[in-house]
């Protein structure tokens, strides 16, 4: 290990989107042993820390009756400066362990010569299956501590702006999009975009008056699909809303079947190098996945999981380190040597051995196995 590594030991594992940054979190914890950091810093500021990001919950808006926007102000070392359409990764204390997830920003990020930003926000639809989305929406109280990582995701648009553009959505899938629209009416930036976006029902429909707004200024071009009045949206009713959809750079992003739909027609037309997709979450327990005794080697500790629950999560829930960035499949930063068994990568159902690096992210147990972590 050179002394660059040694000198950065202390904060290994820490998100950061510029080297100073760490270099100033490393310097921090250097001349705060035998004590962390934090058992300083904590006392004077609760968002101040040098091996994490932090933010606090400013205040919780309800969009609808099972979403809500969380308007959170970071700590030291968050970076305003992120594209419109990236996510952050947030953790949340609940029950008693942390538990984390990514949601795309709904906020629109600092610009050169522009007032200073001070919050972030996210805005998220409560899951019957989520534990923390439900808490996020209903039980999380402004002045909550969270834990952040920072800005990620290749979702973004070029700059400049293409001449012809199409937003389709579904659901929370409007999220992303609403924070690339905000920083077009910011920036004062105009091209040729249509929307098409589906909801169930009128009640459903996010940041309505917003989108309707956008409407009468010209921003946009707006279609709503009500789908359970008028059905879901088809090949041949996208020919219809936007019959020159296959020329237009395209971003899309929903619940996984929508996706599907849409990379089929674009693929069909040989068309794929237009569309831009972005996959919220992980369809767990499709593959199939067994599940077992996963046994992380350095720590020496194991834990029983179910084929639901991604190895990451695992090692979290039974206190080991585990690094860990986008936690979604994207950035790389969880990959592990598996040492033992089988494990299968939750998006595609493809298995994984002994002897290969594996994301532990997005892969599940496939029977008992050991991690070099």
């Amino acid at each position: 290990m050179g002394w660059l590594e040694r000198f950065e030991a202390p904060v290994e594992g820490v998100a950061a989107r510029y080297r100073g940054t760490h270099w100033a979190r490393a310097a921090v914890a250097r001349i705060t042993t035998p004590l962390l950091p934090d058992d300083y810093l904590h006392l004077a500021n609760p968002l101040w820390s040098a091996r994490e990001l932090r933010g606090k919950v400013v205040s919780v808006i309800a969009e609808s009756d099972d979403t809500a926007t969380l308007v959170i102000q970071p700590g030291w070392g968050f970076s305003f400066d992120y594209e419109p359409g990236q996510y952050i990764g947030i953790g949340v204390l609940v029950g008693g362990r942390w538990t984390w997830r990514s949601y795309s920003l709904t906020s629109t990020p600092a610009t050169p010569n522009g007032p200073r930003q001070k919050t972030v926000a996210i805005t998220v639809k409560a899951m019957p299956e989520g534990r923390l989305s439900t808490h996020l929406v209903n039980g999380v109280a402004p002045g909550t501590v969270v834990r952040l990582a920072s800005p990620q995701g290749e979702f973004t648009l070029p700059d400049p702006l293409p001449a012809k553009i199409a937003f389709l959505t579904a659901g929370s899938g409007i999220t992303p999009i609403i924070s690339m629209l905000r920083t077009m009416r910011h920036r004062n930036q105009r091209t040729d975009i249509r929307v098409i976006h589906s909801t169930p029902t009128p009640d459903s429909l996010l940041f309505a008056d917003e989108l309707a707004g956008y409407q009468a200024d010209g921003l946009i071009d707006l279609h709503v699909q009500y789908t359970r009045t008028d059905g879901k949206l088809t090949e041949d009713l996208l020919g219809q809303l936007c019959p020159d959809w296959a020329t237009r750079q395209t971003w899309a992003c929903g619940p996984s079947g929508f996706l599907d739909l849409l990379h089929g027609i674009w693929r069909d037309v040989d068309a794929e190098d237009h569309l831009h997709i972005e996959r919220f979450a992980l369809e767990r327990g499709a593959v199939g996945a067994t599940g077992g005794t996963v046994t992380f080697g350095r720590e020496g500790k194991s834990t029983e999981v179910d084929g639901a629950t991604t190895l990451l999560e695992a090692g979290e829930e039974a206190g080991v380190i585990m690094p860990f960035g986008c936690r979604m499949g994207i950035c790389q930063s969880c990959v592990v040597m598996l040492d033992k068994g089988c494990v299968r990568d939750l998006r595609t159902g493809v298995e994984h051995v002994e002897g290969e690096r594996i994301q532990t992210c997005v892969s599940a147990a496939a029977g008992d196995c050991t991690l070099d972590v």
